[in-house]
């Protein structure tokens, strides 16, 4: 049965992620039917559980300890929630013939993730960001050719997924420093341009950005007339990664790590920036990226790239005219063996239209070359694929709170071989809250 066979027979609709049990006490019916001779005035204390005459409350006693526990005290006020739910549904002609895929790849397959925000401030100009995610999704969506946007497998373990600290310094500068922060979280943000289905397309193109979790910290410096300075360094090896060995150092000449310095100018209608990457023992550009190019390190593991980005937005939208955001990268290894790949390079074109047929919808059209080698160390064929990726895609909301976002991707010579084609499809739905 081919793709779109299995597509048209597959479930329309994911369920819903089964929330929480919550345990409550027992309803007091009794004592309910004689409120109004009561006159019982119903306020927070109302619902304190540790209290034998609360008429709104009967059993339960002895369930919780005999401290004094008020709405007041449960919650900081200066703590903030907020978070969202998505699931999507689709599948990959081709999937079966990448190197990460596993058998049934083309398949029809399906993903989620949950995510809760949670924001702290104890100066009123500070921040402690927490992140507590958990997902799972079919094989296909977590090869880095085909990586769904909202991709987290995790096997629906509910896990610490980014935490940092922000603080000023001053007027003009932002600090950051956390146990699990990844270098773009510090830029000016590069792109404007949102992906309906690729992580690919995430920055403007996924290329010298990438994309690791880890200890990082950093500072943005924004001037009042648009220029802003932010560099940052993320350590793979400070937080035990799996690839470090006993003897791999933080900062040290083992580490693996990114230091990314980038210079932007940005008003309310466009941006330019280029970001500097000093990479060490780096490979996570592989979600835009050839094979070779995912694994180009150089001989003691060190690279160098360029990420050049830009965009520009109409002065109003809902018009033929769309947002444009555009992206070059290269990469250059520090290499001394002939033979050894040192140039790559990689581009990126993204069209969005807002507001085209209801508020707050858009169409969005973008390609992308991925990170490829153009040269070898010595000169010589590179034998390189010549790749290419696209997606377009349309995003509506029913609600306030709610995103469908029907979505087609595909690529050719997508990772090795001429035969790494590609076409998707996939329904991504977003509830927010």
């Amino acid at each position: 049965m081919k793709l779109f066979q299995r597509l048209l027979v597959a479930p329309a609709a994911l369920g819903l992620l089964t929330p929480i049990a919550a345990s409550a006490t027992e309803v007091n019916l009794g004592e309910i039917s004689t409120y109004l001779d009561e006159q019982v005035e119903i306020n927070s204390n109302s619902f304190v559980n540790n209290s034998n005459n609360n008429l709104l409350l009967a059993g339960g006693e002895g369930l919780t300890d005999d401290h004094d526990h008020s709405f007041e005290d449960s919650f900081s006020s200066t703590t903030t929630m907020d978070g969202k739910a998505i699931m999507w549904i689709g599948g990959v002609d081709g999937g079966d013939n990448l190197t990460q895929s596993q058998t049934g790849s083309e398949s029809v397959q399906t993903g989620y993730t949950y995510t809760m925000n949670l924001n702290t401030s104890f100066t009123g100009d500070d921040n402690l960001y927490v992140r507590l995610k958990t997902g799972e999704n079919g094989a296909q969506w977590s090869n880095k050719e085909t990586y769904h946007i909202e991709t987290k497998d995790n096997s629906d373990a509910v896990k610490v997924d980014k935490m940092w600290y922000t603080f000023p310094v001053g007027d003009k500068i932002t600090a950051f420093v956390g146990p699990r922060i990844e270098n773009y979280y510090m830029y000016v943000t590069p792109s404007i341009y949102q992906p309906g289905a690729l992580k690919s397309m995430k920055l403007g193109g996924n290329s010298n950005f990438g994309a690791s979790t880890d200890t990082g910290a950093g500072f943005k410096y924004e001037l009042d007339n648009g220029f802003a300075l932010a560099s940052n360094i993320v350590s793979k090896c400070s937080d035990g990664y799996s690839s470090c060995g006993n003897g791999d150092e933080t900062l040290g000449k083992n580490d693996i790590n990114k230091w990314d310095t980038q210079v932007a100018y940005t008003t309310d209608r466009y941006h330019l920036s280029v970001t500097l990457s000093d990479a060490q023992n780096w490979t996570s550009q592989s979600y835009n990226a050839t094979k070779n190019a995912a694994a180009m390190t150089g001989t003691d593991g060190d690279t160098t790239g360029y990420a050049f980005r830009g965009y520009w937005r109409p002065e109003n939208s809902g018009t033929a005219t769309p947002e444009i955001s555009v992206g070059y990268d290269t990469k250059s290894a520090d290499t001394t063996a002939s033979g050894d790949d040192k140039e790559a390079d990689s581009y990126f074109v993204g069209l969005t239209w807002r507001d085209m047929f209801q508020a707050d919808d858009r169409i969005g059209f973008a390609v992308t070359q991925p990170l490829k080698v153009t040269e070898k160390n010595g000169g010589g064929a590179t034998g390189e694929v010549d790749p290419f990726v696209w997606e377009a895609y349309y995003a509506f909301r029913p609600n306030d709170s709610m995103e469908i976002r029907p979505a087609v991707f595909g690529g050719t010579d997508v990772e090795d071989t001429t035969a790494d084609d590609i076409f998707g499809a996939v329904l991504t739905t977003e509830f927010r809250f």
